[in-house]
């Protein structure tokens, strides 16, 4: 006797044969089998919610959307689905559907018809480049939003002030102060900012002097780093785990500064006249103090994109 499949059984085949070719790479062919799911049991949520996951991480926003739209209305309590159903429309510019999304998800978001306007503090991004990837801080001004505030290396391909899409699932954890805070991965660039970013190297000046240097851009709208203590590299496992703690490898430690240097020092501003102003500024100021402070290879590494 021939083994009959039901259309549940059959819906399911087709969905592992998706994740499975997702897995393989076959994006293309994942989506196909995802179809066949859904025609094959329409009412059922687990193929349009992966198949919302391979459009999220193309980028394809209102395929996304649909998919993670079908899903919640299969399965309102689909908490994956919901959310990134708020992430596609916040993509999209669809305000209506994002508030409902993350008030669906639980979340008490005020009335409106422009962007959600939800102020959650400060969270760590991680951001893609071509040559790097770089977690840095991050106000986070919704759920799916947030604006970068470290000054990234040039690396990431990324500035302060850049206005992030950003996932939802945590992918590693750090500290702020004694409490852990989840990690998550930009997605897009929603709104270039428009710093450039510029590098200089400082030698015979104290960290006491180069706290002043980033005080004086801080002060004037600008921003600064040092590079030379802010910056940590990890391996991919500590990245999207936790860097702190037992259990954490050991990774090779740079070349320390001396107490005079030298420092590599990130800068934000809008014009390079500006930043070179206040590098004069506070040249002169620490004059008497360290008089052979010095300034090397100052340059732009990343200039603002041009806004029509």
């Amino acid at each position: 006797m021939p083994i009959r499949i039901g259309k549940a059984g059959k819906a399911n085949a087709l969905n592992e044969l998706g994740r499975q070719r997702d897995e393989e790479g076959d994006q293309d062919g994942a989506l196909q089998a995802y179809a066949q799911a859904s025609a094959v049991h329409p009412y059922w949520s687990a193929p349009w919610y992966n198949a919302g996951l391979i459009h999220k991480y193309r980028g394809d926003w209102a395929a996304s959307l649909q998919a993670n739209a079908r899903a919640v209305q299969c399965e309102p309590r689909n908490e994956g689905a919901i959310w990134n159903l708020g992430i596609a429309a916040t993509a999209l510019g669809d305000w209506a559907t994002a508030r409902s999304a993350w008030r669906q998800y639980g979340i008490e978001v005020a009335d409106g018809e422009g962007p959600v306007d939800l102020f959650i503090g400060l969270t760590p991004i991680r951001v893609h480049g071509d040559e790097a990837s770089e977690v840095v801080w991050a106000d986070r001004i919704d759920p799916a939003r947030a604006i970068l505030r470290n000054v990234p290396t040039p690396d990431c391909g990324h500035r302060y002030g850049d206005l992030v899409l950003h996932d939802g699932a945590a992918n590693g954890y750090r500290l702020r102060g004694d409490r852990e805070v989840p990690v998550f991965d930009a997605l897009e660039l929603i709104a270039p900012s428009d710093y450039s970013t510029y590098e200089a190297t400082v030698e015979d000046a104290t960290r006491e002097d180069i706290d002043a240097l980033v005080q004086r851009f801080e002060a004037a709208g600008a921003s600064a780093e040092n590079w030379t203590t802010s910056m940590q590299m990890l391996c991919r496992a500590c990245s999207e785990g936790r860097p702190f703690g037992e259990g954490q490898h050991n990774h090779a430690a740079g070349e320390e500064p001396g107490t005079l240097g030298p420092w590599r020092i990130g800068i934000a501003a809008r014009e390079e006249a500006a930043a070179r102003r206040i590098l004069d500024e506070w040249r002169n100021a620490i004059s008497t103090t360290s008089p052979k402070a010095t300034l090397h290879d100052f340059r732009c590494v990343l200039a603002a994109t041009p806004r029509s």
